[in-house]
């Protein structure tokens, strides 16, 4: 099985919709999906209301998840660890034991826009389009992620 964790920084707008939109993607047999914020503010927390909107909006249902923060054994625990921004990706990084650790920590949208280090903006304190906005460039990156790992 093949284990992917999305990551953001409070693990209730930007990741829980990557979780939600990959797992879409992928048959849940052999893959595992989940998310996590680097942060502590909303632990045990639903998605925010609007990532709920915008997710059910394309299909999909993410109010069975709930945030939790990352910690150091996700790096035993995952195979693909995808940040949602540079802040993220470095405080992943910080926590990781070694090369093996770093090597699994990659920014989501490099996977469609390759080499470009590009962020996932947090649409937190923005208004409802920010939501689409972020579920567009996710959708974009998970379709490329679900084919690359369907081809494996």
């Amino acid at each position: 099985m093949i284990k992917i964790l999305m990551v953001c920084l409070g693990n209730i707008c930007r990741s829980p919709l990557a979780h939600g939109i990959l797992e879409s993607k992928l048959n849940t047999e052999n893959f595992k999906i989940d998310s996590a914020g680097t942060s502590n503010y909303h632990i045990g927390s639903l998605p925010d209301k609007r990532s709920i909107a915008v997710a059910k909006k394309n299909g999909l249902d993410i109010t069975n998840q709930r945030g939790r923060q990352f910690k150091v054994e996700d790096f035993e625990n995952f195979d693909f660890i995808y940040a949602m921004d540079k802040s993220n990706f470095s405080n992943i990084v910080k926590m990781a034991r070694n090369p093996k650790d770093i090597a699994k920590v990659k920014l989501i949208l490099n996977e469609s826009h390759p080499n470009k280090d590009l962020e996932v903006p947090d649409p937190y304190y923005g208004g409802d389009s920010g939501f689409d906005d972020v579920y567009n460039m996710l959708d974009e990156a998970c379709n490329v992620i679900a084919t690359r790992l369907k081809q494996q």
